[in-house]
């Protein structure tokens, strides 16, 4: 068991703040070291990783933007795939986490301590992005919403008015009318004393 011999000037010990504040800047190098190489080891981690997703990569054409593919080299490094997703290391340094931001706050899509997991996982989530995309470019309409409207049939409707759109139509005129009644009703409350009885 070996220990470092640490020579203390003798005025220094009659000075214990200073000796503290030396102690305090030593140690606090020492946790800087430490997260230092932890911050390379993710990082040349998260390379090994983009290594084997660089096939997957080579496929998305080269006209979505969507993806970023990038490893971004802050205190905790990460490799983007989009502007939502990301893959980063785990506190331990070996545990892969494939993250998504929302507004509820971070999502864990997947994690694990191997590389194959995380590369299927993000595999099927490029594949899902790139699906949305091309069937948004197609111009596939697909109702925005499900409601007391949808698929009802309504006899006498306008002809080249889709039967989806009639409810909308329908809805609107309800609207329509109720605020007239309620307008007259309005009115009439307030003319009233301008009236004989």
């Amino acid at each position: 068991m070996s220990s470092r011999f640490e020579y203390t000037e003798p005025e220094e010990l009659d000075r214990p703040l200073r000796r503290m504040i030396r102690l305090v800047r030593d140690r606090r190098a020492d946790q800087q070291d430490a997260a230092e190489e932890m911050r390379e080891l993710r990082l040349v981690r998260l390379e090994m990783l983009a290594d084997e997703l660089d096939p997957v990569f080579a496929e998305v054409p080269d006209d979505d933007p969507q993806f970023d593919f990038v490893i971004s080299s802050g205190l905790q490094p990460r490799l983007w795939i989009d502007a939502t997703v990301h893959v980063a290391m785990g506190r331990d340094g070996r545990t892969y986490r494939l993250l998504r931001d929302t507004r509820e706050g971070r999502v864990v899509l997947a994690e694990s301590d191997r590389t194959a997991p995380i590369v299927e996982a993000v595999t099927r989530h490029i594949a899902e992005r790139v699906q949305e995309r091309r069937r948004m470019l197609e111009g596939r309409r697909e109702p925005a919403r499900s409601g007391w409207f949808a698929g009802t049939a309504m006899a006498g409707r306008p002809a080249g008015v889709p039967l989806a759109c009639w409810g909308e139509y329908l809805a609107g005129a309800i609207l329509v009318i109720l605020g007239m009644i309620a307008g007259a009703s309005v009115l009439i409350v307030l003319l009233s004393d301008r009236f004989p009885g």
